[in-house]
């Protein structure tokens, strides 16, 4: 289990403060949609989970990068494809609700301590067809507590790198570019704009599939897509990078809506 970390205030508290985020565990001060039915075919879910230490600003990890990663993702889902998309809503594993919806993104996995319930409900959700896909989590002691996780959840199931011809990867767009998508802390400017720094580990992507070779798990491992969403209305962020990012977005809820 990944030891206790804090971090002072900074930027995180300034932008939740502008966001009118109250910064308490227990209350926090926004609009809670997981209360609500579902009114379109799909909604983007953030999976709430137990907390070890906070992200900046006193805010769960769960809560990384909200609300401007799922709020610039979904208008690129309008954009680009015809899909229905309501609400960007969150909702914890202990919640019945959670099985209204196919598709849901955790982040900083790294940073879960899941409880046996916890679990229990993840198994639940995805062997009764659920999706879920995991991002921003890196090196060995992130990878550990996600493994471990996932080893009490899934015990039966292996975490294998995804081939190149998985139907993740060609839902509707072809992604045969294994590309890292870096994060905010990865950019360095310079007179000519950004460049992507030096990244301490390789990207991974990687699944976990039942025993009919339906994935269940996509894993975004060394990578940041969630920045790349958050980002996207910023010039500092390099364009290609989020329209990767979107791509990979689009593919894995296409290939969660039709499997």
């Amino acid at each position: 289990m990944r030891s206790w970390v804090t971090y002072g205030l900074g930027m995180g508290a300034a932008a939740l403060l502008f966001a009118g985020v109250a910064l308490s565990q227990a209350g926090y001060g926004y609009r809670d949609f997981s209360s609500e039915p579902p009114d379109a075919e799909f909604h983007f879910i953030r999976l709430e989970y137990v907390n070890v230490g906070w992200a900046r600003g006193r805010r769960p990890w769960w809560m990384q990068d909200w609300p401007e990663a799922e709020e610039h993702f979904a208008e690129g889902i309008r954009r680009l494809t015809s899909i229905d998309i309501g609400t960007n809503r969150h909702v914890p594993l202990t919640d019945d609700r959670i099985f209204e919806y196919p598709w849901v993104y955790a982040t900083q996995v790294g940073y879960w301590d899941l409880s046996d319930e916890e679990v229990a409900r993840l198994r639940e959700y995805l062997l009764r067809g659920g999706f879920l896909f995991v991002d921003d989590f890196h090196g060995p002691e992130d990878w550990s507590v996600f493994h471990e996780s996932m080893a009490r959840t899934l015990p039966e199931f292996s975490i294998v790198d995804l081939p190149e011809t998985d139907p993740l990867l060609h839902t509707l767009y072809d992604l045969d570019q294994r590309t890292q998508i870096p994060g905010l802390r990865h950019l360095r400017g310079g007179p000519n704009g950004s460049t992507v720094a030096a990244m301490p580990y390789p990207a991974i992507w990687r699944g976990i599939y039942d025993e009919n070779q339906r994935l269940l798990v996509a894993v975004n491992f060394n990578m940041d897509i969630g920045d790349a969403w958050e980002h996207a209305d910023w010039v500092e962020y390099p364009e290609p990078m989020t329209a990767l990012a979107y791509r990979f977005g689009i593919n894995y809820i296409v290939y969660a809506m039709s499997h």
